[in-house]
């Protein structure tokens, strides 16, 4: 079918899209910048433009929605702008063109309200409850969506859970780079149970939804490699990965949220160039169990991933051997 993909320059957008082409679809994507995907058709535009995205929807039989803003921090208008109104905008267009099949792609944080999540499913999105900006529009997004479900459109909601792989500059890169400098701490010694999910489970995920709208339709699922582990040891394993020493020193969770909430006051006043260091959102990510049952996902989209996290280590162990600036 003609696919439309929003946001392919991204991490995941470009695993989704080349995933797509894979299967044998014709892909058109949109973003600001071209995607970098063989084979698909790059629209260059905005979300939050109806003329860019009716151009880019025109014919499709399918989209799948991964264009957000995602960040610890920031504007809150930017946030509300583009993942709500720009989510509004696409589905406004996608039922225009005719589109028969549309794939939000949301995330676990929108049903995060700061407590543990342990082996729970897809639980109601609440803007009310979720911590942060960015959870409260996503939540708003997928509500959005799925509102919209109907026999001529169906609507699927995805929420991949901490997508990782080689060439991550976001998740993976600045786990790095923080270990690297000293500034990655474990809180409660890192012993929370989470959820991760590698890159090609990721898109092979969220392809298999556009597949199955059909039956799958006006649900929300979590969507995970299934396979949770302690954080701590997760933060090692992507930094032996990388070369890099993994963390050694602790801090209680409740000294995290103190100075996550400290941070989070500083920075709207005056933010930083990067990622704010820690919020209350990060600090309770980071302390909390949140690890996710993937029997409902895996009936309803005929589906299982592909990749264990001790294979994705192994290739983004080599990613990271094979880019390695030689020895002079």
């Amino acid at each position: 079918m003609i696919v439309l993909v929003t946001g392919a320059s991204g991490f995941l957008g470009r695993a989704v899209a080349a995933e797509l082409v894979a299967a044998g679809h014709e892909v058109r994507t949109l973003q600001r910048r071209p995607s970098g995907v063989d084979g698909v058709t790059d629209f260059l535009g905005s979300i939050n433009d109806p003329e860019h995205v009716a151009r880019a929807a025109d014919g499709a039989e399918g989209v799948i929605h991964l264009a957000a803003k995602v960040s610890l921090a920031g504007d809150p208008d930017a946030f509300q702008t583009v993942n709500v109104e720009g989510t509004r905008t696409v589905l406004s267009a996608a039922e225009t063109a005719g589109v028969s099949r549309f794939v939000q792609v949301s995330s676990p944080s929108v049903a995060h309200a700061g407590s543990a999540l342990a082996g729970v499913g897809a639980e109601l999105a609440s803007p009310e409850h979720a911590r942060g900006d960015y959870a409260r529009t996503k939540a708003e997004a997928e509500l959005l969506a799925l509102s919209r479900d109907s026999d001529a459109m169906k609507v699927i909601a995805i929420r991949p859970h901490l997508v990782w792989g080689p060439g991550d500059t976001q998740l993976v890169g600045r786990i790095v780079d923080r270990a690297r400098s000293g500034r990655l701490p474990l809180l409660n010694g890192g012993t929370a149970l989470i959820d991760t999910t590698y890159v090609d489970n990721a898109a092979s995920g969220i392809v298999a939804a556009l597949h199955r709208a059909d039956t799958a339709h006006g649900t929300a699922y979590v969507l995970t490699n299934g396979e949770p582990r302690p954080v701590g040891d997760i933060l090692a394993a992507i930094c032996l990965a990388a070369g890099v020493q993994p963390p050694r020193w602790s801090i209680p969770a409740a000294v995290g949220r103190t100075a996550g909430s400290a941070v989070e006051r500083v920075w709207a006043v005056r933010p930083g160039a990067d990622e704010p260091p820690m919020t209350r959102f990060l600090a309770e990510q980071l302390s909390t169990a949140h690890w996710f049952d993937q029997r409902d996902i895996r009936a309803a989209l005929d589906w299982a991933p592909a990749v264990s996290i001790d294979e994705g280590l192994r290739r983004l162990a080599a990613h990271y051997a094979e880019t390695a600036a030689p020895v002079a």
